[in-house]
């Protein structure tokens, strides 16, 4: 994780990588958006973000359509992008950032909301 004032040379502020990935993600058409703010809680993430896709294909074409634009802005590669063979299920890991793209019925199963609390949520505004 990096320090959300000063960042390191070459890395994006938490914050504007958690935009970036909101506006990626809403541009794709996901659904139910949901931005969780960690920084206080763990050590593992600034962020993660839950957002549901209409179907295996959207998954999986939302995690390439956000592992290029990390690319084209210059940012580190993901540390992994798994689940994407069958797409039910996707978990893109950008460090500081940690996205699930699921299947609605996969989501509301797994509930990874009900981990924490309404502390941390926010839903993002769709974006014009």
């Amino acid at each position: 994780m990096t320090d959300t004032t000063t960042g390191q040379a070459g890395e994006k502020d938490p914050c504007d990588l958690r935009d970036l990935v909101v506006g990626v993600l809403d541009d794709a058409k996901a659904q139910d958006i949901e931005s969780f703010d960690l920084r206080d809680r763990n050590t593992f993430a600034d962020f993660m973000i839950v957002a549901s896709g209409t179907s295996s294909r959207q998954n999986k074409a939302m995690a390439d359509r956000l592992t290029m634009k990390i690319k084209e802005q210059g940012l580190p590669a993901p540390l992994g992008v798994e689940g994407q063979q069958d797409g039910e299920w996707v978990l893109v890991d950008l460090t500081d950032v940690v996205v699930h793209l699921m299947l609605p019925q996969t989501r509301a199963f797994y509930n990874l909301e009900k981990l924490w609390d309404e502390t941390t949520r926010s839903r993002p505004a769709r974006l014009s």
